[in-house]
């Protein structure tokens, strides 16, 4: 929950959060039905449709079903909504589990499926046609949808539902529907040839309510039930039956959810099951990016990113590839708050909070990305030198390492000029730097290739400047210079692969879609940043990196923090991708709200 703070970081947490601080309205729901015994114990479930990975957004989902269970002292499950067998499949299962597990989530034995329950559901079926509640129509789904009508805009742009019409077989006996249905379930009928009704009312002003159908004919093979079934129930139907029979005492959902809440109540009624009660939340929107299984689908489908867990993605697996930890999101997703009100979360403030938490956790190294020559003269030839660096100032426990240090080092590219710009603080003909854990060096040269490009970088160290940022002496404080920089040994670093993200897309909202110059109408894929992705092949690093497990999360000092991927490179490479950089930009943000 977001909570009033006036400290700089309490102010960008507030404002990330839309103000949301004492909106947790949800706890306050739980507490009254606790209070007035509707409820004796808190029953939660989160409830994934195998059709695709999870992302951030489901974060949210699960941080609220799982916390709200704990927090009350209940129970919470883990249930697999798998009615739609033409989407679903047994890895996107596999996919869900392991990233709830990497998310810090347990479920113990509590792990159901929603295609257990297909009789159940079955039989509730017959139960609410037997109550004549329930109806075989022989309309298509486009005769369907003209039926039950579509809400319309007034020229005060006032929006209504006319009514419906009824369907002409909507009055069909207890028998005959009784008949259909079973005739539906034993494959008697083509797919689409006919669905099972709700019948509720055709004049009713939310379109949910006009006579939804409850099942439809699809001969697809089901992941868990193989081809057993060849009927399936549509989601309104089974879901708040599926809650009841689980005694789900507190069914979340986003708040899209909301119009079909007296759908949900209306099924729970006609079935005489469990009272379970739903209960809407806003979701999470974040910046330069899309929040949907569908829309993330097509990116993988279109090869717009290298698949589920592409570290642009918002996906679990993506943000882990990427070098996120479970704790940043965590952290990330109880600061924003729970709210009843979409609103737009900016994208800095999740980075805010993964560089808080990597800040602390993550060890320093010093790689070079872009590397130039860097020859130190008076240096012997083939002398090495073992200096002390600190693996993270953060931290007083992680301690020190050895780095070497030689003749020539690889620095930065930009860390050299030519012909420098106005306060350039870095290295350029006659200036001194401090090299990072090391001396202070004074350049006196550089060499060209025959097209002019900088090949090498000629300087000379003072011997009486040892040490820097690990330590000082009297000769190091009575010489100061402006600029520091990072460095490798030639001779001991190992090569990397860096691979550098920017955001998948340039737009803060992807889905508002501009026309095309040719005036067709735009696709959100037009607002893909062409320059999301940057590879750097030839880089070094300190040779630590070479035994970095996947996933293990290091700061490139001065550069940024460095996820190890399970990929190589050309030659055995690691590969590193840039996880996030060091500037703060939710700091600038939060300062001008």
């Amino acid at each position: 929950m977001a909570v009033t703070d006036n400290s700089e970081t309490g102010k960008a947490e507030n404002a990330a959060a839309g103000d949301t601080a004492g909106t947790d309205f949800i706890s306050e729901i739980i507490k009254e039905d606790l209070a007035s015994g509707k409820v004796d114990c808190v029953r939660t479930r989160f409830p994934p449709e195998p059709n695709g990975w999870l992302h951030i957004g489901h974060c949210k989902a699960f941080y609220i079903d799982f916390s709200m269970a704990e927090r009350f002292g209940g129970k919470y499950n883990l249930r697999f909504d798998d009615t739609n067998p033409e989407k679903e499949d047994v890895s996107y299962v596999e996919a869900i589990k392991r990233d709830i597990k990497w998310m810090g989530y347990d479920w113990e034995d509590r792990e159901y499926y929603a295609s257990d329950y297909y009789e159940y559901l079955y039989e509730l079926a017959v139960k609410i046609i037997k109550k004549e509640k329930a109806y075989v129509d022989d309309l298509s789904d486009a005769q369907i949808s003209e039926y039950r009508g579509t809400a319309v805009a007034d020229k005060n742009n006032i929006t209504e539902t006319p009514p419906g019409r009824n369907s002409p077989y909507r009055d069909r006996s207890i028998e005959e529907n009784l008949d259909l249905f079973t005739r539906m379930r034993a494959g008697e009928f083509p797919d689409g040839a006919r669905t099972l009704r709700a019948k509720i009312d055709m004049t009713h002003p939310n379109l949910t309510m006009r006579d939804p159908v409850i099942y439809r004919i699809r001969r697809e093979t089901h992941y868990r039930t193989g081809n057993s079934w060849c009927i399936y129930p549509m989601y309104d139907f089974q879901h708040p039956l599926s809650d009841a029979k689980e005694g789900i005492t507190h069914s979340f959902c986003s708040q899209e959810y909301e119009i079909h809440r007296p759908l949900y109540d209306w099924f729970i009624c006609e079935a005489e099951v469990f009272p379970s009660r739903q209960i809407e939340f806003a979701r999470l929107n974040l910046t330069h990016t899309v929040m949907s299984k569908r829309w993330m689908l097509k990116l993988v489908q279109d090869k717009h990113v290298s698949g589920w867990d592409d570290p642009r993605l918002p996906t679990i697996a993506g943000l882990r590839r990427r070098g996120y930890t479970p704790e940043a999101i965590r952290s990330f997703v109880s600061r924003i708050g729970i709210a009843k009100t979409d609103s737009m979360v900016d994208i800095a403030f999740l980075e805010y909070c993964l560089r808080e938490d990597l800040n602390k956790r993550a060890s320093r190294v010093m790689a070079v990305l872009k590397p130039l020559k860097l020859i130190i003269e008076n240096w012997d030839e083939g002398k090495i030198e073992e200096l002390e660096a600190v693996n993270n100032p953060e931290d007083e426990t992680a301690g020190k390492r050895n780095i070497t240090f030689s003749r020539e080092l690889w620095i930065e590219q930009d860390d050299f000029a030519e012909i420098p710009p106005p306060k350039y603080f870095r290295l350029f003909p006659g200036n001194a730097v401090r090299l990072r854990y090391a001396y202070i060096i004074t350049c006196t040269g550089f060499d060209k290739d025959a097209a002019g490009n900088i090949t090498a970088v000629r300087c000379t160290y003072d011997p009486e400047t040892k040490g820097g940022n690990a330590g000082s002496s009297a000769a190091f404080d009575n010489r100061k210079v402006k600029g520091t920089i990072h460095w490798v040994s030639a001779s001991q670093a190992v090569p990397l692969q860096a691979r550098l993200y920017d955001y998948l897309f340039s737009a803060e909202r992807p889905m508002e879609i501009a026309p095309r110059p040719d005036g067709n109408s735009g696709e959100f894929t037009d607002n893909i940043n062409p320059h999301s992705l940057e590879v750097i092949a030839n880089a070094w690093g300190e040779p630590c990196l070479t035994k970095a497990a996947p996933g293990a999360v290091f700061q490139f000092e001065r550069l940024g923090y460095f996820a190890r991927d399970p990929d190589t490179g050309a030659d055995g490479r690691p590969v590193f991708n840039k996880t996030i950089g060091l500037r703060d930009t939710w700091a600038k943000i939060a300062n001008k709200s």
